[in-house]
């Protein structure tokens, strides 16, 4: 038997209380069917609170805004307007989701607009009168042309930029530290023309600071881009304007698996089997962006860092601790001195331990080469982990509620049992896991998988109809004394918790 190599969840309560009641999550299942998302709303409201936290430490003020693209619950966009407005915001990168902030119960003031923007939403944000980050020239003049149009009061404005770069040490040992590109964002070797269309529609639009998008997690870069910003914001005052928030997006990470061995063995072993001095890990051989070429291994590990020692708000306060590569001081320090404030927008971390999605499992057959199928009631957009990524083990949440009663192995014994999740389309590529997932048993038709840390992107960011499949419906949950509560995630208010049925 080959030894099953572990990526377990990291779990915290009380997303880790939840699954363990599993008569609670089979009712759920069987009432509104599979798959099923469950949130955990109060959840959210203390990752801002975490986040709030590195902030006091470092004296700084300013706004936590949730990457609303992250999620699209109603009850997670709720349970945050419910927070103190000075601390906590929701940034918003379409029509739909400002349109859906705003009925959620969030004034314009805790409202930031980012992403790609059309005339109806850029309309939209300057008639309710949240703040815009402008992606480029273009869309400041954009912006100012309806504020000019429809006689709206002057919008505040946190251009996004783009292209830092710095040196770090000195003379010819110094290092060039560079951003990678991005296409959101005015480049700042192209600052003068920002500033000449900002001052040239001071009628319409008030700069309040700058802002900075980075898909990278890399804390250097993020340092560079952040010591930039207050660089820059000298040379808005230097041309009369009068900025004051600093706002460095997203990016703070979240991990997934528990056990830095486990995450460690399992990518080792991947690349053994890739260049096959091991058997494969994977459907069909897959290696994840590795490929062996004639004994050379080639490509890259396509993988998101699922053990990260530091995330989230740990990940915040490093970056405000550590010396800046440019002046060698710390980002806070530079903030304090310039009293402007921070401005933060994570996504994912925000809502890291929210939610699980369940899957029904519906049949379980052998390979014929010693593995089996797993189909479950959900397909591969369902549930997108992999499609961002995230490795992780699902949880096996048995029917009759026994932890591996019953359940035989390949060879006739308990688990463990290697196993292919597949999903319920009508396509070879309908995998819900490319790699063996390792299970105590062998599934029966009627169990339950749980995938854990679900809520950001892999809850609903891919989710479709496909061959009229229908789509997860989403419930939010409560602790209520020793039971749990539930409600439809739309009909969750935080003035009345949930309404529905106690486990």
């Amino acid at each position: 038997m080959r030894v099953p190599l572990y990526l377990q969840p990291r779990l915290e309560p009380p997303l880790s209380s939840l699954l363990e009641a599993t008569p609670f999550l089979h009712s759920l299942a069987d009432a509104l069917g599979s798959p099923l998302n469950v949130l955990l709303p109060d959840r959210i409201a203390e990752n801002a609170e975490r986040f709030r936290a590195v902030y006091r430490k470092h004296h700084l003020t300013g706004r936590v805004t949730f990457a609303h693209k992250a999620n699209r619950s109603s009850a997670l966009l709720r349970r945050l307007a419910a927070a103190d407005p000075a601390s906590v915001g929701v940034d918003v990168a379409s029509l739909g989701e400002l349109q859906h902030a705003l009925s959620c119960g969030f004034t314009p003031d805790r409202i930031t607009a980012t992403g790609p923007k059309d005339p109806a939403f850029l309309w939209l944000a300057a008639r309710t009168g949240v703040t815009v980050h402008p992606d480029s020239v273009t869309e400041v003049e954009q912006l100012a042309e309806l504020v000019r149009k429809f006689a709206l009061p002057r919008v505040d404005v946190l251009p996004r930029l783009s292209g830092f770069e710095a040196a770090t040490g000195s003379g010819v040992s110094g290092v060039k530290v560079l951003s990678r590109r991005s296409r959101f964002g005015t480049p700042v070797g192209e600052l003068g023309t920002l500033l000449d269309a900002l001052e040239r529609h001071r009628d319409a639009v008030e700069p309040v600071g700058v802002a900075y998008h980075l898909d990278t997690t890399g804390l250097a870069e993020k340092a560079v881009a952040l010591e930039s910003c207050v660089a820059v914001m000298d040379e808005f005052r230097a041309r009369g304007l009068d900025p004051r928030v600093v706002d460095i997006g997203g990016g703070f990470g979240v991990g997934y698996v528990e056990d830095a061995a486990q995450w460690e063995r399992y990518t080792t072993e991947l690349t053994n089997a890739v260049m096959g001095t091991r058997p494969t890990l994977t459907w069909r051989g897959h290696g994840y962006g590795l490929r062996n070429e004639g004994g050379t291994l080639r490509g890259a590990l396509g993988l998101y860092p699922a053990h990260r020692p530091t995330a989230g708000p740990g990940y915040l306060d490093d970056l405000l601790s550590a010396p800046a590569p440019a002046s060698g001081r710390p980002p806070a320090t530079l903030l304090l001195e310039h009293l402007y404030d921070l401005a933060v927008q994570p996504g994912r971390a925000l809502v890291d331990q929210c939610g699980a999605v369940l899957a029904r499992v519906l049949d379980v057959r052998p390979t014929g080469s010693g593995d089996h199928l797993v189909r479950v009631g959900m397909n591969a957009g369902d549930m997108g982990l992999e499609e961002h990524g995230v490795l992780v083990d699902p949880l096996l949440l048995p029917r009759e509620g026994g932890e591996g009663k019953g359940g035989e192995g390949p060879d006739g014994g308990e688990g463990p049992v290697g196993v292919h999740l597949v999903g319920n389309l009508c396509l070879e590529a309908d995998l819900i896991t490319r790699r063996t997932v390792y299970l105590p048993r062998l599934p029966r038709a009627g169990d339950l998988l749980a995938f854990a840390n679900t809520a950001g992107y892999a809850m609903d960011f891919h989710a479709h109809a496909a061959q009229r499949q229908p789509l997860a419906r989403t419930v939010a949950v409560v602790r209520d004394g020793g039971s749990w509560r539930w409600c439809p995630d739309e009909d969750y208010w935080p003035i009345t918790q949930s309404g529905g049925p106690a486990s």
